[in-house]
């Protein structure tokens, strides 16, 4: 069994024994200089030439990855930026997440460090499958941390809409509000909301593990 075999939300609660809640925990206060100019001219210009959403490895590329991307460069000394890489507890929560933000081990860059952040692509836009995904890798994310008190958070994204939740304890928690591609500042304020409250984490928990 992987990841990608947890279908809904349920199945996971079932297995795990997790309580279901919604609540707006993410915040959408305007950070200053998110998004850059630069960065919107960049976005625009894909949006305007390119069909950014032909194909899943079409909105990874061109919208997803941009984005989480650029909030992670103010966070690239503390966090590890990983996609692609296989990330396993044990036999059934096992697999490749799209993305996912790690603290930097003391190892060197080829090791992954604490699981903070977890991003799935919503694949054919089905949210229900992607935070049935997302949602197995935050208790993998959990497990492997072994620090269940300690949030992890999740975001699931088709490139247009983009939805957060978090994992502490036994309570996964998913916030009611989303936010499109389509209005930069909140979207960019919700992203980095979730990087601070895990470097928030990292600072005050994790440092002492």
């Amino acid at each position: 069994m992987a990841f990608t075999d947890f279908k809904t939300i349920p199945e996971v609660q079932e297995k795990y024994n997790i309580k279901h809640v919604e609540s707006d925990f993410v915040t959408d206060e305007q950070t200053a200089g998110f998004p850059s100019a630069e960065f919107q001219q960049e976005l625009e210009f894909s949006r305007q030439y390119l069909d950014v959403f032909a194909s899943e490895a079409a909105r990874c590329e061109a919208v997803i990855f941009p984005v989480l991307r650029e909030v992670y460069k103010t966070y690239a000394e503390e966090y590890a930026l990983w996609i692609k890489k296989p990330l396993a507890y044990d036999e059934t929560l096992s697999g490749i997440p799209d993305y996912f933000i790690s603290t930097r081990s003391e190892l060197g860059k080829l090791l992954v460090g604490t699981p903070l952040i977890i991003l799935v692509e919503a694949k054919k836009n089905d949210f229900e499958q992607g935070w049935g995904q997302c949602l197995a890798e935050l208790v993998a994310a959990q497990k492997i941390n072994a620090t269940p008190d300690i949030p992890v958070y999740g975001i699931v994204s088709d490139g247009t809409w983009w939805q957060f939740g978090q994992l502490v304890g036994d309570t996964f928690t998913q916030n009611r509000t989303s936010f499109s591609v389509d209005n930069l500042p909140p979207l960019f304020s919700a992203v980095d909301s979730v990087f601070k409250a895990a470097r928030h984490t990292y600072c005050g928990d994790l440092k002492l593990l």
